[in-house]
């Protein structure tokens, strides 16, 4: 998984980061805190420049925020629920567990938004309760993007300063980067295996 993310980002540059960070809010087990330390990486050895590395992962994570807010703000709370009673299982979602996220945002609104945007797994089902309770885009987008930007600075920063012991951290980190998307199929799967309709 390290060596293909390295060499994709190597030749995409500015749009392959880009496009790693839409598919990593889309399909998570393409993690952002792979793809954005390898481009920060890239960047500290004369790859895509940092400022627009930074940029781009923004953009794309951004973007697919975005389509998740777009999905919930589609479909709307009855639909979200019958596609849920539907299909929860390989959803991995209850309506209780909608429930809660829809009870989450409401509580504490924007500062969610922000915040979600810094959070493993949570990044991605935030825009979703934004998207059904119609959250202004603007506002939507402003929150995003924020979050967004500290996240994908922060990643890419902790790349680019550890570029000079690039070889002691790559040795590991590939089959690190391996077992971390080993483990996300694996929880995915058990919680299909494990998943139970609301009583």
């Amino acid at each position: 998984m390290f060596d293909w993310i390295s060499s994709f980002l190597e030749g995409g540059g500015a749009l392959a980061i880009a496009a790693l960070m839409l598919l990593e809010n889309v399909f998570p087990p393409i993690p952002s805190e792979l793809v954005m330390p390898l481009a920060g990486f890239n960047a500290a050895r004369g790859g895509t420049p940092l400022w627009l590395t930074i940029l781009s992962g923004t953009a794309g994570s951004l973007a697919g925020a975005w389509l998740w807010y777009l999905i919930g703000r589609a479909f709307g709370d009855k639909r979200l629920r019958r596609l849920i009673a539907r299909h929860g299982r390989w959803l991995t979602m209850t309506p209780s567990e909608l429930d809660r996220a829809q009870a989450w945002f409401e509580r504490h609104g924007a500062a969610v938004v922000f915040f979600g945007r810094l959070v493993p797994t949570i990044r991605t089902l935030i825009s979703i309760p934004a998207g059904i309770a119609r959250m202004s885009t603007p506002r939507f987008l402003l929150f995003s993007a924020l979050g967004s930007f500290l996240w994908c600075t922060f990643l890419a920063l902790a790349g680019y300063w550890l570029e000079g012991r690039y070889e002691q951290v790559s040795a590991w980190l590939n089959p690190a980067s391996t077992l971390i998307v080993v483990a996300l199929i694996g929880i995915y799967l058990w919680r299909v295996i494990r998943w139970r309709p609301d009583s």
